[in-house]
């Protein structure tokens, strides 16, 4: 069983519209733009990241703004919900705070002895709140929601899966225990990581697979501490059988990236350099930063990139 996997990193979705994007997450939730960049294999595509304060792994969303991309098509071999921590008692404020602002699918739940509201992204994501009062992580306080109500970072995702065995024991062997069960859903959590600890596994036999596009999450990433711990990670998953790919410099963090037995891409990140690498803390998310192959592009993307929000709307 390996012990270098810390939680989740980061949660990669795609999305229509990235004004839009930007306006939810910045506005709506109150989460700070961490990263403004396009994506390294269709540089004429936005890459932005909303976060806690730093983009700390365990709090980062990320988003593929793919202008003329489908709808996504919900199913299994995906993930299906992604889940915020909040403070005790929250769940009031924020219901009436989506509700105030037009935000989709809004619902009371509970499940695991945990309150939850879920609601819906722009492009019908799923999503929920999680009141979580043994969470001690530290809010973007500057955003437009309070410091007592605002977001912690990532509670969990839910795995869709016709058969969650294989899945199930691919992240017993990364780590993860099982730690109870709610209906059809089986709960899984590290007993020591960075506060994003829990992977629930929602079986749908019937369900058919899912089509990726908007409103889809691409991958989901978990974290490592470094490059050495991260190729300890490779080494491991290859010996088992994994296909697993080479280590890919995505400027912020290093990604390997694998395919599960449920079909979900899984990646592991390294915790370094971090999202202060190229800008100063106090900005981040401000200027359009570019990986060093697409420099020369940045003439035509300054032009032809969909404006986002001004800067107050994400600092």
């Amino acid at each position: 069983m390996l012990d270098q996997i810390k939680g989740l990193h980061h949660v990669t979705s795609m999305a229509r519209d990235a004004r839009q994007n930007n306006e939810f997450f910045t506005k709506k939730l109150g989460l700070r733009r961490v990263k403004k960049t396009v994506n390294f294999d269709a540089p004429d595509v936005y890459h932005l990241y909303y976060a806690d304060e730093l983009g700390t792994p365990g709090s980062v969303m990320t988003y593929f703004p793919f202008p003329n991309i489908g709808k996504g098509r919900h199913g299994v071999g995906e993930v299906g919900t992604t889940v915020y921590s909040v403070p005790e008692g929250t769940l009031a404020y924020w219901e009436k705070r989506f509700a105030d602002e037009g935000v989709a699918g809004l619902s009371r739940e509970e499940s695991f002895g945990e309150k939850r509201l879920a609601f819906a992204g722009p492009d019908g994501d799923g999503f929920a709140l999680v009141e979580n009062k043994a969470d001690t992580r530290t809010p973007w306080a500057k955003g437009n929601v309070p410091s007592d109500e605002a977001i912690r970072g990532f509670h969990s995702v839910s795995l869709r899966l016709k058969d969650g065995g294989a899945t199930e024991e691919l992240l017993k062997f990364m780590g993860y225990e099982e730690v109870d069960t709610f209906g059809t859903v089986k709960r899984l959590a590290l007993k020591d990581g960075n506060g994003a600890n829990i992977i629930d596994i929602e079986l749908l036999p019937g369900a058919a697979f899912a089509d990726l596009g908007a409103g889809s999450v691409h991958h989901v990433a978990f974290a490592v501490e470094n490059r050495a711990k991260q190729l300890e990670v490779r080494k491991a998953l290859m010996d088992t059988g994994y296909q697993v790919t080479p280590v890919i410099d995505r400027d912020y963090f290093w990604a390997i990236y694998f395919r599960t037995p449920g079909g979900v891409l899984f990646e592991i990140a390294t915790n370094e350099p971090g999202f202060d690498r190229d800008e100063d803390a106090a900005h981040l998310g401000e200027a359009l930063k570019l990986p060093s192959q697409h420099q020369h592009l940045r003439p035509y993307l300054e032009q032809h990139l969909q404006k986002l929000e001004d800067k107050s709307a994400s600092r």
